[in-house]
């Protein structure tokens, strides 16, 4: 007979012991790998018309903790309806660079070929935040807003569209005027004529840190200069970098500046 005295029983005991121990173990190394980070396919859809996205989930993303968001459009050369080929140009370049520089979840919607970021691809982009608002956890008050070239534009559109969704944006080598032959600007609001007051005065209250190249041949860079400006005329939160000899791409020194990211997550909206 085994009894609590004999060995065997303590022997039988102590094995049952490291047998459970071992199953609370595996069970949190399942639940922890139950989350999948990285660039993740998503879809969203608009009137039964389905556009693809990716959301970039930092590696060491945990549910419990609330996360801030950036919202990125690309430009003219990553438009498609694959889904991917917006990560591969500007910020998803940037965060596998330096996947420790960004610590956030990163919305990358993408625009059909041979349209923009204004009309349907618009709805799309914002229709993707809120997706990721709704399924991970995120921190409201610090949903950024970032683009370059056409991107650059959405991003002036979208934040002039919606000021009060972001805590900050960061337009590079965007432009505000109509860009040839048939790309639409950001549209003047009321009665203002001038496209560049009207867009600064629409974002008044918006951290801003603009980024364009002297030499981009491209979008001019005058674009931003006046941006800056209008913006500086009406004591906007602007910050403007031109670099010396830089061409249409400003966003791989942008996105690797690390003044810029620093004051980028350091922003939270009131």
């Amino acid at each position: 007979m085994i009894t609590k005295e004999n060995p065997m029983y303590r022997l039988k005991r102590t094995i049952q012991m490291i047998a459970f121990v071992s199953l609370i173990a595996l069970a949190g190394r399942v639940e922890a790998q139950s989350i999948e980070t990285g660039f993740l396919n998503r879809t969203v859809s608009i009137d039964n018309e389905v556009s693809r996205y990716q959301v970039y989930l930092p590696p060491n993303y945990k549910p419990d903790q609330q996360w801030p968001v950036i919202l990125f459009l690309h430009g003219a050369g990553e438009r498609g309806t694959d889904g991917v080929l917006q990560t591969q140009t500007g910020i998803g370049t940037a965060i596998r660079q330096r996947m420790a520089k960004w610590p956030a979840i990163v919305v990358l919607p993408q625009v059909p070929v041979r349209q923009t970021w204004h009309g349907r691809p618009a709805e799309y982009a914002m229709a993707a935040l809120d997706a990721t608002i709704k399924e991970f956890s995120v921190d409201e008050s610090r949903i950024f807003l970032t683009g370059l070239s056409m991107g650059g534009n959405g991003t002036w559109h979208l934040a002039t569209t919606f000021p009060d969704r972001f805590a900050a944006i960061v337009p590079i080598c965007g432009y505000v005027k109509g860009f040839p032959p048939d790309w639409p600007g950001v549209a003047p609001a009321g009665d203002e004529t001038d496209p560049y007051v009207s867009a600064a005065n629409r974002v008044l209250k918006l951290p801003i840190w603009i980024f364009h190249g002297d030499a981009d041949a491209v979008v001019s860079v005058e674009e931003s200069r006046k941006m800056n400006d209008a913006l500086k005329a009406i004591g906007g939160n602007v910050r403007y970098t031109e670099l010396p000899g830089v061409g249409h791409n400003a966003w791989d020194p942008a996105y690797s500046n690390d003044d810029m990211i620093e004051w980028l997550f350091s922003q939270k909206k009131q």
